[in-house]
């Protein structure tokens, strides 16, 4: 049955769906239903060969082996790598290393905090007297060159 005729039966049985369909139409419906599976069917077992056939399975099912080697010898040798360095204890080392880095950082920055601190404790108005020297000196040039 050519596609446009299911679509007519299909539009036909739309519209016998509001109302009680009859016997008749019910089995006409089955039918169309046979109908469109059988040819999807046939349409699947054809695509199905031809993909066989194109080699495109083998292709696909070799690309994901290759794939799936590369991951597993990838991940043993980062488990190799890993092992090494523990047992060497670079590690270990790193992260104390790191704990000395940061213990010495916060030293620094509490010593820096306290010389800015005394410094502006024990010279208040330095400051002040520096702007104004530069300030002085900028009049000084200004009126030398004019």
């Amino acid at each position: 049955m050519p596609a446009s005729d299911n679509n007519t039966n299909l539009a036909n049985n739309k519209n016998s769906r509001q109302t009680n369909p009859t016997p008749q139409q019910t089995a006409e419906t089955i039918r169309t239903i046979a109908n469109r599976i059988r040819e999807e069917s046939t349409r699947m077992k054809e695509t199905i060969r031809v993909i066989r056939e194109s080699g495109a399975i083998e292709e696909l099912t070799e690309a994901i082996k290759e794939a799936s080697l590369a991951a597993r010898d990838t991940a043993k040798e980062i488990h190799e790598a890993a092992r090494d360095l523990k047992e060497r204890g670079v590690i270990k080392d790193t992260a104390a290393a790191v704990e000395e880095t940061t213990m010495a950082a916060k030293e620094t920055a509490e010593v820096v905090r306290n010389t800015a601190r005394e410094t502006a404790d024990a010279a208040p108005n330095t400051a002040d007297t520096l702007r104004k020297a530069a300030g002085r000196l900028k009049s000084q040039n200004e009126q030398g060159s004019s």
